[in-house]
């Protein structure tokens, strides 16, 4: 039995071709290999194998799927961008409904409108007979201090009228709101909750977390808010 040459050469001379086809055309068009091309190509493997050299006709066929993975990998990374834009746009609708309005954050400063009374929590991590909050200027002078007494562990919330230790109403501005307890003779710090307003919202990059800036207190991620208000 003969066998012809132009059979057994023939896989080869149909890479060969779409080898020189692409390098033809590499200035105008694409240089991947597509499903279409794929196709064809396994097409005319198949039709023209030689059966004297099944290794050889093995390692072409395993060339091609290498091509077809290749495709695969290119379409998951525009999959994977689509995802990312979409959740971007989800990201972008969320901010602009932040912004103007309060949220409560773990920070122990805040703009306060003294006309108001002014309402924040700290946490108390066990029971204590005495815990109370200092209430500091923009310039550090303790103003007055609000005294809390006997509380169970937990959140407690506290309010200021806007005053000082004499009953003169502060003006508004930003304030320090120091909370603290006493246990076993020792004073300790205490976490603070306190209202900020969103003046606006940074996007996350990638995908990263939004970032909110507040009012008069700089930035925070919006994964620290404990409260968004009105």
């Amino acid at each position: 039995m003969s066998i012809d040459n132009s059979s057994i050469n023939g896989a080869n001379s149909v890479l060969d071709q779409y080898s020189v086809k692409n390098q033809s055309s590499g200035t105008t068009g694409k240089n991947n290999l597509g499903k279409d091309e794929f196709l064809k190509l396994l097409v005319a493997q198949m039709n023209n194998q030689d059966p004297m050299s099944p290794q050889e006709n093995g390692e072409f066929i395993a060339q091609l799927a290498q091509f077809s993975t290749v495709e695969g990998i290119q379409s998951l990374n525009s999959s994977m961008d689509s995802i990312l834009s979409n959740y971007q746009s989800s990201q972008a609708l969320q901010a602009s409904s932040l912004v103007g309005r309060k949220v409560i954050v773990p920070t122990d400063k805040s703009m306060v409108d003294t006309a108001e009374t002014f309402k924040g929590t700290y946490t108390l991590p066990i029971s204590t007979a005495n815990s109370w909050v200092n209430i500091y200027d923009d310039k550090g002078t303790l103003v007055n201090r609000v005294e809390m007494g006997q509380q169970t562990a937990g959140n407690v919330n506290f309010m200021w009228d806007g005053k000082d230790s004499s009953g003169n109403l502060m003006p508004p501005g930003r304030y320090k709101f120091e909370a603290q307890t006493n246990y076993e003779g020792q004073t300790y710090g205490l976490t603070t909750f306190l209202p900020a307003n969103v003046d606006s919202v940074t996007l996350g990059q990638n995908g990263g977390e939004l970032t909110l800036n507040l009012a008069g207190l700089g930035s925070i991620g919006l994964s620290k808010v404990q409260i968004i208000g009105q």
